[in-house]
């Protein structure tokens, strides 16, 4: 993707804001060079009317600008926010609604978190995909029945508009940014610095607080271990139920409840993890490695990296190479 240089990013801030989201686009974009060593971003926050925004960490932050900003944005974020006519009421002020609508003619929109609720609130998500933080996933589609939340992505990017999970998925869609406006090197580069991954794997239910029980003949660990040994291989419930002596309706409910999954969509995680290693480690063929991951085909592994990941195999192994030699010099 071609961009200008530098690219002017503006950060919305709407009180209380989370501290950390409206930290993370400067964080990752600022110090970004081109490969001319131009400064690649320009970041700018902003409140709606210029004055200081309190944050829901307790302390205030002194923005640069107002909505005027929006104006001469390429790219406008809107940091999370706890403010109750947003996130309890659905509502955002009109004339933050405008502007962003304005916006959306010129510009690349982008929310973190609970951001969304203002992108949703503005009629921008209608009709569409988007992600939020799990914890009020509920709520969003209660107030925002139009949109389609996925809570499983890290991000979502639909129609021009990219939307994060909650905490450092943030991080994880700005490295996104980087990677589709400068390429994997730059990206990989700029994790490295702040010490993240470069690329992490979509799935989001890992991280959702799930009780995982531990009492002898509940567990459903036993069946993991079994998925986890034979991935080329077909395992039905009714096998993996038997392994931990359930039946098949208790051993599913169980499985969601431990690992927020159901057995089919883990078993496809893990398959794609150990893919993802192959690929990493080793130069065999993207079918093969598909085959011994038990993903069937290239073609099926490739759906599934570009659902889950945002990427192809063959650009994976790439930015790993390209990162893993670049550390190494």
């Amino acid at each position: 993707m071609t961009v200008a240089t530098p690219h002017h990013v503006a950060v919305l801030a709407l009180a209380p804001v989370v501290a950390f989201d409206l930290s993370i686009p400067a964080q990752m974009l600022t110090g970004v060079e081109t490969r001319t060593g131009q400064a690649a971003y320009e970041v700018r926050t902003l409140s709606p009317d210029g004055s200081p925004v309190p944050t829901v960490n307790g302390y205030g932050v002194t923005p640069q600008g107002d909505l005027s900003l929006l104006e001469h944005a390429d790219t406008v974020i809107v940091a999370g926010t706890r403010c109750p006519d947003v996130v309890e009421k659905g509502a955002v002020d009109a004339g933050v609604a405008e502007a962003l609508r304005a916006a959306r003619q010129r510009a690349r929109l982008v929310s973190l978190c609970t951001g969304s609720f203002v992108l949703a609130a503005a009629g921008l998500l209608d009709g569409g995909r988007a992600a939020t933080h799990w914890r009020y996933a509920q709520q969003f589609r209660r107030l925002f029945p139009r949109v389609d939340l996925d809570t499983n992505p890290l991000y979502v990017a639909d129609r021009g508009i990219l939307t994060s999970a909650g905490g450092a998925a943030a991080i994880d869609l700005c490295l996104h940014l980087i990677r589709e406006d400068h390429g994997s090197s730059v990206a990989n580069r700029v994790a490295r610095y702040n010490v993240v991954a470069p690329m992490r794997e979509g799935g989001q239910a890992q991280y959702i607080e799930h009780p995982v029980r531990e009492d002898a003949g509940t567990s459903t660990a036993d069946a993991r271990a079994l998925m986890t040994q034979h991935l080329d291989q077909r395992l039905s419930l009714k096998d993996l139920a038997a392994q931990c002596h359930m039946s098949v309706r208790t051993f599913t409910r169980r499985f969601r409840q431990e690992t927020g999954l159901s057995p089919a969509a883990w078993l496809i995680s893990a398959r794609l993890k150990h893919a993802r290693h192959l690929l990493e480690s080793t130069e065999l063929p993207v079918d093969d490695i598909a085959a011994k991951a038990g993903l069937g085909s290239g073609t099926n592994l490739r759906k599934h990296m570009r659902n889950t990941l945002n990427t192809t195999p063959t650009a994976y192994r790439r930015a790993f190479r390209s990162s893993l030699a670049t550390h190494t010099q």
